[in-house]
């Protein structure tokens, strides 16, 4: 699991960056494990697919208990070694001045993958109606 924690960058900048990077909620890396067609959009942003280290906590949480159907007795690190993706790991003080603002939602997960996403600056791809509600249009993908 070594390519797990090869970060893209590690600055410790809130400056937002140009949202060419999408980031990956949890259910978008299952959508593109799966081959589920609600993975379509995120076709055209092949190359710029950045998924987050709490994606595969929650993934690894999710398996622990019984929830989600994965094709791997190890789904935490099938998705962090597969190639159609980069693992972003940026500094957690970022990340947590971010989260906490986010008070519109009490799921510690999805809290952090927001913040991460308006930490970068970057386009969130989520199926997750709450994030949709809730995170600034331009900064999410919908699936």
């Amino acid at each position: 699991m070594d390519r797990t924690w090869q970060s893209v960058a590690t600055e410790d900048s809130a400056e937002p960056q140009t949202p060419t990077m999408i980031l990956l909620d949890t259910n978008a890396v299952l959508f593109l494990l799966a081959g589920h067609r609600r993975a379509r959009p995120l076709g055209p942003h092949t190359g710029r697919l950045r998924f987050t280290p709490v994606a595969l906590l929650e993934m690894q949480f999710l398996h622990e208990v019984g929830r989600g159907v994965f094709k791997t007795a190890r789904p935490a690190e099938a998705a962090a070694e597969d190639p159609r993706w980069t693992v972003d790991d940026p500094p957690l003080s970022g990340i947590i001045r971010h989260a906490l603002d986010l008070t519109w939602t009490r799921d510690p997960f999805d809290r952090f993958i927001a913040a991460h996403a308006m930490y970068r600056g970057w386009r969130l791809a989520t199926s997750d109606g709450t994030m949709l509600d809730n995170l600034p249009s331009h900064l999410v993908l919908p699936l």
